[in-house]
């Protein structure tokens, strides 16, 4: 997904979420600048209004640069990839703290391997059938139609080719060895800098998926130029689903092991995972900070949710076996109240950092949550300059 398309998911989710806590909510009009992903979101309910500012970090493009390849070497490199992942010790550590992403590991190329067995088969017919010579004239050119019209388009109803990519980028975030990326992660850092010096009561930094371990190495980097960027600041930090220890569990993955370490120990962070049980592309119940080799530091608090507590059982019951789906159902809206609520996370009145059961909070007494500004004798005013966002 690029920033527009996350725009818009934002925008709809928002706008469900006003309708599903009875609130409204303004969200700004995208901009047309290709070098600029921020908007600007309102939030009124009864004695209460928010402020925020949500910066995109769109890395697109980094899919893009991986992806860029003709079809057989986006093949070879993925099973490159994986090779370096089993090399260097991630299987073992995905089977050993959450044995169900180490399944998700397996799975595209296990699957992708029984399409090339098919292939090769069909361009060997001749030769086990004991065929003259001439019979590849057919074998080919029928193996190729069947990989390019039949195979390669069922694969990717399970999104083969971008789970290759996927594990591409897991090992490159690992090793920092690609010059594409690291000016990615340069610029990325500039702008969140920019960001944090703006004034504001609060600064998100939410983070999905294997963005949670872009966001770690970006705001990791901003306090390794600066380690005094943050003071004074309240930042919370948030993986939803996150993906850390995909590239983090790599024995080369020294720096982003070292950033972990870095925003752990950061005072004026407060880092939350959120986590579901139904989820199986994340690490779930695993220690973040400990197992990238920091068990001193102070430790994300785990949040875990239930998805299907967050849906109509009739869309629960048509998501629920759909992995992808399910994953991102952090960053979707709900179908009613519950303990979770992405929009609310982000940019409604309760400060991040307290992040708990949301359908135990009450609007109404909101100027009683402990926010960093409240008006007295009028409404209770957030501004939180700055929502940082890196998707999965």
């Amino acid at each position: 997904m690029d920033a527009q398309s996350h725009y818009d998911r934002f925008k709809r989710t928002a706008l469900q979420s006003a309708k599903i806590w009875g609130y409204s909510v303004d969200v700004g009009s995208f901009p047309s600048s290709d070098k600029i992903s921020s908007f600007s979101v309102i939030g009124n309910g009864h004695g209460w209004n928010t402020s925020n500012s949500v910066q995109i970090f769109d890395h697109s493009d980094l899919a893009a640069h991986m992806s860029r390849q003709p079809v057989f070497k986006q093949v070879a490199t993925g099973f490159y990839s994986a090779a370096l992942v089993i090399l260097q010790g991630g299987m073992a550590g995905y089977f050993r703290h959450a044995w169900r992403f180490g399944l998700f590991f397996l799975f595209p190329f296990v699957f992708m391997g029984i399409i090339l067995a098919i292939y090769l088969t069909v361009i060997v017919l001749p030769w086990w059938m004991d065929l003259h010579a001439s019979s590849y004239l057919w074998s080919l050119p029928l193996a190729w139609a069947l990989f390019q019209f039949a195979l390669l388009p069922f694969s990717k109803r399970f999104y083969t080719l971008h789970l290759f990519a996927d594990w591409q980028m897991a090992v490159k975030i690992g090793r920092l060895n690609d010059p594409f990326l690291n000016r990615w992660i340069e610029a990325c850092a500039d702008t969140m800098t920019t960001a944090i010096e703006r004034d504001a009561d609060e600064y998100v930094i939410s983070s999905h998926s294997m963005g949670s371990a872009l966001a770690v190495q970006v705001l990791g980097l901003v306090l390794e130029k600066n380690p005094n960027a943050l003071a004074g600041k309240r930042v919370v930090f948030v993986t939803l689903g996150g993906a850390i220890l995909q590239s983090a569990l790599l024995r080369p993955a020294k720096i982003l092991r070292q950033r972990v370490g870095t925003i752990a120990r950061s005072r004026q962070v407060t880092w939350l995972e959120v986590q579901s049980l139904t989820d199986v592309i994340h690490f779930y119940k695993s220690r973040v900070v400990a197992l990238s080799g920091h068990p001193d530091a102070p430790q994300a608090e785990i949040i875990t949710i239930r998805v299907k507590h967050l849906l109509t059982q009739e869309r629960y019951r048509r998501v629920k076996r759909d992995l992808l789906r399910v994953h991102r159902q952090y960053v979707l809206h709900a179908d009613k109240r519950g303990s979770f609520d992405f929009t609310l996370l982000t940019v409604g009145p309760f400060p991040s950092g307290l992040t708990s059961d949301y359908s135990k909070r009450d609007f109404n007494t909101v100027s009683a949550s402990g926010r960093s500004c409240d008006v007295t004798g009028g409404p209770v005013v957030r501004t939180r300059s700055e929502r940082c966002g890196f998707g999965g």
